[in-house]
């Protein structure tokens, strides 16, 4: 098969080591791809949001399956155009991608299928936010309701930080993504990530993590897109995955499909396990990020099967995906400055070298300059991940590559993975 994927994070990445390695792939063009995914296959300068050029490429490259990366494809409409061109793609189209894109419509969505999440108002003006505040108690949850790289959502712990984000979103802060604000009550639990595929029909259950929003360790700091996951996850009980199926991710895709927008591709389902069952806390139309990194280092199945399933509408032929018995990790190196202002340009040594077959270094916002020399080129700039066969053994071995990296304009977190380390009540 020839595939195209798109996209050039951390995410596309490790999609691109798993893709790589089936049989089935013969070709892998990755737009525009990123330094670290050059020796999986080839790079073209193309951007995720470059619609028309990535079907002329899709084209000119005879694709047998585009693999759709980043959210913001989704909302620009690509897969709608590869279905006009009749290209099979993995990746929902723009209306059933709202689910992601737009907070302020999953929240009617919400309303309107019985999904559980939390109190809700949408806001368009900064004087309704500040009113609207009075109807909720701190902390409070303030976030943009378009896209902005996972660091448009504020747990604000008291009010004057509460109104600072509304006027942060309300005045330009996010672009067209904060031109109105969400505020929803806080949600009291333990944080989970779960994913699911979807043909349009068929869904299946495609894994669990547990991802570490703040910055800094022990959860301080400002939200990110993510600064480390591992899976699986204690919180994930058999019980909690059955919850999230039959009362989130179910009738979430049914939903949408009988609003005229059938979904394919993987869905990510982020929910608060509280006392009174799972609750939504947002989807995400795409794999998750950081999390996909470590599903793709435990998943033993061939990717490539079921993306093309889902693509073409055969998920329900293909059996249960199979997973290795063991505990992945993945830990962000981030620039130093990151999320609000990270500063790129410095230099990274040593990131490229053989860490050994259970480590595997992800590129997530990198550059080569001229002189062969890795740069930092974004926020989140290196994902070390690693797997054994418990949570001790792969945290052991993703912190042992750390330290053999040497890049001083760095931070990451010491501590992920923490809540199955520590005991529970």
């Amino acid at each position: 098969m020839n595939i195209l994927l798109v996209g050039s994070g951390g995410r596309e990445h490790a999609l691109a080591w798993k893709i790589a390695a089936s049989p089935l792939t013969s070709r892998l063009v990755m737009a525009p791809g990123n330094p670290g995914m050059a020796a999986l296959g080839e790079l073209s300068p193309v951007k995720p949001t470059e619609v028309e050029a990535l079907v002329a490429l899709a084209r000119e490259m005879t694709a047998d399956l585009v693999v759709i990366g980043p959210e913001a494809s989704v909302e620009a409409g690509l897969a709608d155009a590869l279905a006009v061109a009749g290209i099979p793609c993995f990746g929902p189209i723009a209306a059933a991608g709202r689910l992601e894109s737009s907070k302020a419509f999953t929240k009617a969505f919400c309303d309107r299928h019985g999904l559980p999440t939390a109190a809700w108002v949408v806001c368009e003006d900064a004087a309704s936010a500040r009113t609207a505040l009075d109807r909720f108690s701190p902390p409070y949850v303030v976030k943009a309701d378009g896209l902005a790289a996972g660091k448009g959502v504020t747990v604000a712990p008291d009010r004057a930080t509460a109104e600072a984000a509304i006027d942060d979103a309300l005045g330009g802060r996010f672009g067209a993504a904060g031109a109105r604000v969400v505020i929803e009550a806080f949600l009291e639990g333990e944080i989970g990530s779960l994913f699911v595929l979807s043909d349009g029909q068929t869904v299946r259950f495609f894994g669990a993590a547990q991802d570490h929003k703040r910055a800094f360790d022990g959860e301080k700091g400002p939200n990110t897109g993510g600064m480390g996951t591992y899976s699986p996850a204690p919180v994930f009980t058999e019980a909690l995955i059955e919850q999230v199926m039959t009362q989130l991710a179910v009738p979430a895709l049914e939903g949408i499909a009988a609003e005229g927008a059938p979904y394919r591709g993987a869905l990510f389902v982020e929910l608060m396990a509280t006392a009174d069952g799972p609750r939504l806390v947002e989807f995400n139309a795409r794999f998750g990020d950081p999390e996909c990194q470590v599903l793709m280092l435990r998943l033993a199945s061939d990717l490539v099967p079921y993306l093309v399933a889902c693509a073409n509408g055969t998920l329900a032929d293909l059996p249960a995906p199979e997973w290795r018995d063991e505990v992945a990790i993945c830990v962000v190196m981030a620039a130093e400055g990151y999320p609000d202002a990270p500063r790129t340009g410095s230099a990274i040594l040593g990131a490229e070298q053989d860490f050994g077959p259970d480590v595997a270094v992800f590129h997530a916002g990198t550059t080569r300059d001229a002189d062969g020399v890795l740069r930092a080129a974004g926020g989140r700039v290196l994902n070390i991940c690693a797997r054994g066969a418990d949570l001790e053994t792969a945290r052991a071995r993703a912190y042992a590559a750390i330290a053999r990296i040497d890049w001083p304009e760095s931070f990451h977190r010491s501590d992920i993975g923490w809540r199955a380390l520590t005991p529970r009540s």
